[in-house]
C-alpha cells in the first residue's frame, strides 16, 4: 500500500512539473484560436486530480488486489505483447499501416486464445476501418507501405 502511494505521488509530482512546461507552450503558427495548449493542461490537470485522489484515500477504500503477475503465463503474454508491440512500431513504416496493424492484431488476438478465423477477420476489419477513419476522417496520413507506394 505504501509503495502505491509512492509510485502515485512522483506520477502526481510529475504531472505538476509538466503542467508547467505545456502551460508555457507556444505553437509558432496559430492554426487554432486556443492553440495547442488546453489539450495537454487539461489531461495532465485530470490526472494531477486523479494522484491526489488516489494518494489520500481512505485505506477502506483499497482493496488489496491480486492481479496474477506472478504467473508464467501471464508473464510470458505480456512479455509476447511488448515483443510485438516492437516489432509493429519498426516495421510500420515499411509494411504500411493496414497490413502492420493487421499482423499485430492478429498475433495479440491468437496469443490472447481468439479463433483463427475471428481473430483474422476482426484484424483485417479494424486496420481497415482505422485507415479509413484516420486519412479520410481526420485528415491524417498514413504510411501504405510498399506494396502500394506508387
Amino acid at each position: 500500500m505504501l509503495f502505491e502511494r509512492i509510485f502515485i505521488s512522483s506520477i502526481g509530482i510529475a504531472s505538476f512539473i509538466l503542467i508547467f512546461v505545456a502551460w508555457g507552450h507556444v505553437a509558432p503558427i496559430a492554426y487554432d484560436p486556443l492553440g495547442p495548449r488546453p489539450y495537454p493542461v487539461l489531461l495532465l490537470s485530470l490526472l494531477l486530480i486523479s494522484c491526489v485522489y488516489l494518494v489520500f484515500r481512505p485505506k477502506r477504500f483499497s482493496d488489496k488486489v491480486d492481479t496474477g503477475f506472478l504467473n508464467p503465463l501471464v508473464l510470458k503474454k505480456v512479455c509476447l505483447t511488448l515483443l510485438f508491440f516492437f516489432i509493429y512500431a519498426f516495421t510500420f513504416e515499411f509494411l504500411g499501416f493496414i497490413l502492420a496493424t493487421t499482423i499485430m492484431c492478429f498475433a495479440i488476438g491468437v496469443l490472447f486464445g481468439g479463433n483463427i478465423k475471428a481473430s483474422l477477420i476482426s484484424a483485417i476489419s479494424m486496420s481497415v476501418f482505422c485507415y479509413l477513419m484516420f486519412d479520410y476522417g481526420l485528415d491524417v496520413p498514413l504510411p501504405l507501405g510498399f506494396f502500394f507506394s506508387k
